[in-house]
Formats: structure tokens, sequence, C-alpha cells
């Protein structure tokens, strides 16, 4: 049994060895085909600038929500081409009226916008349903209240869907951290973001024209949305849904990185806790719907998405869950076994055996100082001494709390599923 263990533990080594060299070999590779300097003062027309249905969904959200309509109102593009939707989600705070103080003031007075009071369910898949039955827009954006885009989001985002409106059903930009000098733990999930989306979005893209609707900061083609029943009111993550919706449709989610926006991220652990645990939870959920697509006639793209989410969120969290159950329950008893000679360890590897598992492990943490130091190096102000060593610090700290959530989120899941409880509510990120 130890045996088939040593050789599983290898062979998961590997495995995410290989998957991050080919990650990383795309990352650079668009880095490289994108360095030619962008003129944002003098940007060319459009082809034509598609009419535009911006949606807010907001539950709770005075604190933020005048920054990021302020900052849709400001968008460079024609103002007679954008609609904005503001719903203020059964909320019971003045999230409506903020809204209503920006309609009143004179510099926006030509801008087409509403601010609608829900009390409907599904959550922001049920705001997002309501907002398609009344959109007059031929792509609907959309904007979490607290994610304020930089003025030239929306053109990059067009510009990206008109360069093959056939296949791009969906284009989908970056999400930076506004609020990442904070704390330690801002700081890591800046750093987390910065990877995910310079090196993993960019190299996925590059090589197999696979993207992922994010929850924010991205515009999706009305009609399709249409045809393919709208958005999960039923998932805890409606963005990973409709991104496996529309590769179902044959349809392409197209990266327009330099289309971007600015988020709050969670500043305390609890408030950390709860977003993660509910992204876990839902992208759980979303690849068991789909794991089935292994084994039929499904798109390729399909097939290698559901692979890269069950190596990621199940093989790879089980293998280190095992190994540091295994490491804590070793270290007790070679602890014990000081004191009491006759008390051996669980598991005694080899020479040969423990310098193999040693080399493996620094090369793996070589690979992550690699492409975090890539994606901070190809990031406007991110490559600093100070998250050098924030990124050296958060591999033995920040990126355990991910296996701590997974274990909680997949528990829940399964309580939920045995008990037949299934509710689809909001999920209220605290905001500072």
């Amino acid at each position: 049994m130890i045996d088939w263990l040593y050789v599983i533990a290898i062979i998961t080594i590997w495995l995410s060895i290989v998957m991050t060299i080919i990650t990383i070999s795309g990352a650079v590779i668009f880095i490289f085909k994108h360095l030619h300097h962008t003129d944002i003062d003098n940007l060319p027309p459009l082809k034509r600038y598609p009419h535009v249905t911006l949606v807010v969904p907001a539950h709770n959200e005075e604190l933020v929500i005048q920054d990021t309509v302020r900052a849709i109102l400001h968008l460079n593009y024609p103002k007679d081409r954008v609609e904005l939707l503001v719903y203020a989600d059964n909320c019971n705070d003045e999230t409506a009226q903020r809204v209503r103080e920006l309609r009143q003031k004179p510099e926006f007075i030509n801008n087409n916008f509403r601010v609608i009071e829900r009390t409907g369910t599904g959550g922001k898949a049920g705001v997002l349903n309501d907002a398609l039955k009344i959109a007059t827009g031929e792509y609907i954006g959309v904007y979490d209240a607290d994610a304020a885009p930089e003025c030239n989001a929306l053109y990059f985002l067009i510009a990206k869907i008109l360069e093959d409106p056939e296949r791009y059903a969906a284009a989908f930009g970056r999400n930076k951290t506004r609020n990442y000098q904070q704390n330690f733990l801002s700081r890591c999930i800046n750093l987390e973001i910065v990877n995910t989306q310079r090196i993993q979005h960019t190299g996925l893209w590059q090589l197999f024209k696979i993207g992922r609707i994010p929850g924010t900061n991205f515009i999706i083609n009305k009609e399709i949305v249409q045809s393919i029943g709208g958005w999960n009111n039923g998932a805890l993550t409606e963005d990973t849904a409709i991104s496996f919706s529309l590769m179902h449709a044959g349809k392409l989610i197209a990266l327009a990185h330099r289309a971007e926006a600015f988020q709050q991220e969670p500043e305390t652990l609890f408030a950390y806790y709860n977003q993660r645990k509910r992204w876990a939870r839902g992208n759980y959920e979303v690849i068991l719907d789909n794991v089935k697509h292994l084994f039929d006639k499904t798109p390729w793209r399909i097939k290698l998405e559901v692979a890269y989410y069950l190596c990621t969120f199940f093989w790879f969290n089980a293998a280190i869950i095992i190994s540091n159950v295994i490491f804590v329950i070793n270290m007790s008893l070679a602890a014990v076994h000081v004191f009491y000679p006759q008390i051996q360890q669980l598991v005694s590897l080899s020479l040969p055996l423990s310098i193999l598992f040693m080399v493996n492990w620094f090369l793996m943490f070589f690979l992550y100082l690699l492409q975090m130091n890539i994606a901070l190096a190809s990031d406007y102000g991110q490559a600093t001494v100070k998250n050098f060593y924030y990124t050296l610090i958060s591999y033995f700290t920040y990126a355990q709390l991910f296996v701590v959530v997974s274990i909680v989120a997949i528990f829940d899941m399964l309580r939920d599923k045995i008990l037949g409880k299934h509710d689809t509510k909001w999920y209220k990120t605290q905001r500072f």
C-alpha cells in the first residue's frame, strides 16, 4: 500500500510540474506578443459601437456603489450606446439612494441609467436573468458593485469581440486589487490574482483559446445567453457555470487583457474564508455536473477544462491533504520515538527516495517562484522586492489556507446533498 502511495505521489508531482510548465510557456509567448505600447490617449475608433447594457448587481453595497457607478458613467464609450442598470437586490441599506444621488448630478444628466430595487430570489444569477429580460443592448456587460472599471475597459472588451464576433460569444478583462496594500492577507490575495491573470489566463488563451468568464468585467452576447437559457439560478458560481454552457455551444470566451477593473478584496480572514468557500463549493458543483463530458463527444475544450479542474480542485488537493496528514503523524511519532524507541514512524523513506522527493519539492517550489516572478514582472508596478518577499512567505502560509477552505466546501456540499438542502442566496463579501 505504501509503495503505491509513493508511485501516486511521484505521478502527482510530475503532472503538476508538466501542467505548470505548459501554462508558463503559453503565458510567456502571450506576454512577448503583447509587449507593444498602447497609446490609450489616442485609441483608434472601433469598426462599430454595439449597443451595450451594463448591469451592476448590488446587495447592501452603500460603501462602494458610488465609486463603481461613477467609473462606469465615465467610460470611454459613446453615451448613447450604453444602458446602465443598477440592481439594489434585497437591500436593507442605502444602496439605491446612493445611486439616485449620482443620477441627480448635472454631469450625468445625459447618461442612460436607472436603479432597480429588486426583491426576487436567485442571488446574483437571478439579477442577471432579470436584466436579460429588459436589456436593450446587443451585449450585456457585468460589473460587481466593488469593481470600478478603468475608463477604456469597455472599449477594449468590444474591440476584442469585434475581432471575431461569430466565434467570440464573450470577452473578459483583468481585475486588479485596489486595496492590496492594506495588510498581509490583501497582499497575498493580490499575488494570487496577478498570477492567475498573468499566467493562467494568458497561458490557456494563448495555447488553447480557452477563456473563463470571471464574476465581473466582462461582456457577453445577449442573444447567445438567451439561446442557452440564461444564467443558472442554482449555481453558487454562475460565472463558471455559464462558461461551460458557452463552450457546450461551441463558442469562445476571449481574453481582452487590456480591459481592467479595480476591485476590493477581503481584508479579514473571516471575509476571505466565506468568499473562497463559496467559490470552491460552486466550482466543485459545476465540475461534478460536467465530469461526464470526459467520456462523451462534447468539444475537446470542455474535456480539457474538466480535466484541469479535476486535477486542481480534487487530485492535487487530496494529495496535499494526505501528504500533510502523513507528515504530521510522522513528526509526532518521531518525537515519541525519542522517549519510546519501540514506537516507529508510519512511513520511513530510504535515502535515495528521500532525495528524490526533496528534488521534486525544490523543482515545484522553483516553478512557483518562476511563474510568480514572471507574473509580477509583466504587471506594471508589481515587480518589487516587497512583493518577492511576500511571494516566499505566502507559499508556506496563504497558499495552505485554500486546503482548509476546500475541505470545508466539500463537507458542506456533501452534507447538503445528503439532507436535500439547496438554498441560493447572496453571500455578502464584507466591504471596507
